[in-house]
């Protein structure tokens, strides 16, 4: 396990590898940056954007595609350090006082991201999932009531959907069937109840068996569940509190962990940082987003 040098986040969140660069890019949400690492030559870089990013996926062009505070964008890293952002889409639903925040691509390059309220989240389970692409734009709202959504993923397959909502009065993981010719998720059922486990479920990951990483927030551990929901691992985090994890490197055996600095314990210095961990499996590389 090792950690990136002089990096502190106020809420890292969605580490991404771009393998044609050879690079890992993540967002600072709070910070309203996104990250750039190299790991070959240690070089960092990051760029400021004038909304908060959550939640970013490459695409096919090589560009960014983002979930932020106003909709959905594609973005452009300037050379003079700031995000360029062109709108794509924004769901009616989309109030002032919510933002966009975890999210990622299915097997088939669709773009997934969820909603939630800004402040007090706790008092508005009015937090909605998304689905996003060129050709029917964004989607009525696919899932809904929740509060703190996370954990998107998809199995190797892509048949396998998860979704996380990561209030403190939620807790849970689900698993939905996934249509993937029309991108449609059904049979919503419980996964992992995260109330028996050590910390909330926030970002995740699949690995190529198919089992679902979850950053345990306020737990300090990343816990791996095989597909049928059983806990067969559990690493341990010099942090409290991770915030999602992403398989890359040049063998896919990296997983790269954002933490969260805002709101940490005074004996917690390390949640902030960002960590390189080494699990020993391979995960699955992110589909670019179809445009």
């Amino acid at each position: 396990m090792e950690t990136v040098p002089d990096i502190t986040c106020a809420v890292g969140e969605s580490p991404l590898w771009n393998a044609r660069e050879g690079a890992w890019y993540w967002v600072d949400i709070l910070g309203r940056r996104i990250w750039r690492f190299d790991p070959a030559s240690g070089a960092q870089r990051s760029w400021l954007s004038a909304e908060m990013p959550a939640c970013i996926a490459l695409t096919d062009s090589g560009a960014l595609i983002a979930g932020m505070e106003s909709g959905v964008f594609q973005l452009t890293l300037g050379e003079d350090e700031h995000v360029h952002a062109a709108l794509l889409a924004a769901p009616p639903e989309l109030t002032p006082g919510m933002r966009f925040n975890d999210g990622r691509c299915d097997r088939q390059g669709r773009f997934w991201s969820g909603t939630m309220r800004l402040d007090s989240p706790e008092l508005h389970a009015d937090g909605r999932l998304y689905r996003y692409t060129r050709e029917q734009g964004i989607s009525a709202p696919l899932v809904s009531n929740l509060v703190v959504q996370n954990g998107l993923g998809f199995s190797p397959s892509g048949r396998t959907m998860y979704l996380s909502d990561s209030h403190v009065s939620r807790q849970q993981i689900w698993a939905f069937d996934y249509d993937t010719d029309s991108g449609t998720p059904s049979n919503r059922r419980v996964f992992v109840d995260m109330t028996a486990h050590r910390g909330r479920p926030d970002g995740a990951a699949v690995d190529v068996d198919g089992c679902y990483w979850i950053c345990g927030n306020d737990g300090g551990c990343l816990l791996r569940f095989t597909p049928e929901g059983t806990l067969d691992r559990t690493i341990d985090l010099p942090l409290l509190k991770p915030s999602m994890c992403s398989f890359g490197g040049a063998g896919m055996d990296t997983l790269l962990v954002t933490s969260i600095a805002a709101g940490r314990k005074p004996e917690d210095s390390g949640s902030g940082t960002v960590l390189l961990v080494y699990p020993g499996v391979q995960g699955m590389p992110e589909t670019a987003f179809r445009a």
